[in-house]
């Protein structure tokens, strides 16, 4: 590893720390101006294609899954900890997948699954797009089916 300070190619690793199940982050020491600096070394996957509902295809991105679900949550008792959680679960599962495509079908319910019992009401916020509610018997229809799963 090239040393950004002095440009000198060998460096001894000090550190070395987990900081998600992808990537892993180096403290490296330079051996000649003996400089620390940190690298981060990620695990290269596979591109996933996300298959949508009108048929075409794109590259899967998570921040976008992310951007969903946050509006969700919006103004709900939903820490960011949590919404990250989520996505790093349904990105996890997608890998998991022998499959390099994935439709958004899948995706919606893995989201829903988690959601479910983080905040109902974000739940059907989620679900409302993603189901694409079209009227109201089939929004108390999916209420019904919370508070049956609940006992109440």
């Amino acid at each position: 590893m090239q040393c950004p300070y002095c440009n000198y190619k060998e460096s001894k690793v000090v550190d070395s720390r987990h900081t998600d199940s992808k990537s892993i982050r180096r403290r490296r020491e330079c051996e000649s101006c003996k400089k620390r600096f940190t690298t981060y070394e990620k695990i290269e996957t596979t591109p996933i294609i996300v298959i949508k509902k009108d048929g075409t295809r794109e590259h899967f991105d998570s921040s976008k899954l992310k951007k969903g679900i946050l509006k969700s949550c919006e103004k709900r008792p939903v820490s960011m900890d949590k919404i990250d959680d989520i996505v790093f679960y349904v990105e996890n599962e997608i890998n998991k997948f022998n499959s390099s495509e994935i439709e958004t079908k899948e995706i919606g319910e893995l989201v829903m699954e988690k959601l479910k019992y983080l905040d109902e009401v974000s739940y059907v916020r989620f679900a409302s797009v993603y189901r694409q509610f079209k009227d109201i018997n089939t929004f108390v229809n999916e209420l019904k089916s919370i508070l049956t799963e609940k006992g109440e």
